[in-house]
């Protein structure tokens, strides 16, 4: 009998521990690094943004976007000219454009005007 407590409890704790990986949106936004910018180009799996306030790129810069993102309540109905706040794990890759490790979630902070981008 104490070795099927034994097990049941390690079971319970493994289970746990798994179930502590998803995040909820409300502890992404408030413990994730971000970054805010003007969505440029939307692709199948990724959008470029350009963003003018990055941390530590005072002159502007471009990024590349994953739209595998962990949080599946994120925006994922992006277009061209939403302006988007993208949580991340804080890896940044020095590449052109530049790119984030993991996605966590996407907000939309601004929409585009969607007027625009309906033109014929």
């Amino acid at each position: 009998m104490k070795k099927m407590a034994a097990f049941v409890l390690a079971l319970v704790c493994a289970l746990s521990w798994v179930g502590c990986n998803t995040k909820s949106m409300n502890y992404i936004i408030e413990n994730k690094p971000n970054v805010t910018g003007i969505v440029k180009e939307v692709h199948n799996d990724y959008v470029i943004m350009y963003s003018d306030a990055a941390e530590g790129y005072p002159n502007g810069s471009e990024w590349q976007i994953s739209l595998n993102v962990e949080n599946k309540d994120s925006y994922t109905n992006i277009s061209v000219g939403d302006e988007i706040v993208v949580y991340h794990d804080g890896n940044v890759m020095e590449t052109y454009p530049l790119k984030v490790g993991t996605v966590y979630a996407i907000t939309l902070k601004t929409p585009a005007d969607r007027t625009e981008n309906n033109k014929d």
